[in-house]
């Protein structure tokens, strides 16, 4: 898998859109999204396995309710599977907790970022619960994968993204407004 400090593969994927656009259908509901898209920001990527599973909704949900949130941080969250993006709009329209998903929905069906990454499940052939954090360079920040049976805290994606953001020395449970650690007063604290 890879993991802090390598560069984010490229891709061109194709995607449901975000809002009331992805609802559009086939001929309105589409966009292609790659490494290029939203040049100078920060990128969440988060992977599941499949479309119309129980897990899944619960997760890509609570990534939707923290959109906004992301995008104060000039982030922007790309949601992925290996379904298709006609898999994904369909799934969009027959589920009332993603039906309004304000994030786009990518359709990685040739496995080529997922294999990229290095998160395919070697049993099911499908991403494993994934998630990165890619800095607006292209690098990845932060890594983490999940099993297929164990569903990730979007929440936590948030807070180390706001550590990341402050180029700072965060101690264990830092949240945003809380104060960073200052190697040179700790080192004249216990001198």
């Amino acid at each position: 898998m890879l993991t802090v400090g390598d560069k984010f593969p490229p891709f061109n994927l194709s995607a449901v859109k975000a809002g009331a656009e992805g609802l559009a259908g086939p001929g309105g509901s589409f966009t292609e999204i790659s490494e290029a898209s939203d040049a100078g920001k920060w990128k969440i990527v988060f992977f599941w396995p499949k479309d119309f599973t129980f897990i899944c909704p619960t997760e890509i949900a609570a990534f939707g309710k923290l959109a906004g949130e992301f995008a104060d941080r000039d982030a922007v969250v790309y949601g992925v599977s290996t379904d298709s993006e006609f898999v994904h709009l369909n799934w969009r329209v027959h589920n009332a907790d993603i039906h309004d998903l304000p994030i786009p929905m990518l359709a990685d069906i040739k496995r080529e970022l997922s294999t990229a990454l290095g998160i395919l499940d070697k049993a099911a052939g499908v991403a494993l619960r994934a998630t990165f954090i890619v800095d607006p360079e292209g690098t990845i920040q932060w890594a983490a994968a999940n099993g297929l049976n164990v569903g990730r805290n979007p929440q936590e994606v948030l807070r180390v993204l706001d550590a990341l953001q402050t180029d700072e020395l965060c101690p264990c449970n830092w949240e945003k407004g809380k104060a960073t650690l200052q190697p040179q007063a700790l080192f004249e604290h216990t001198a």
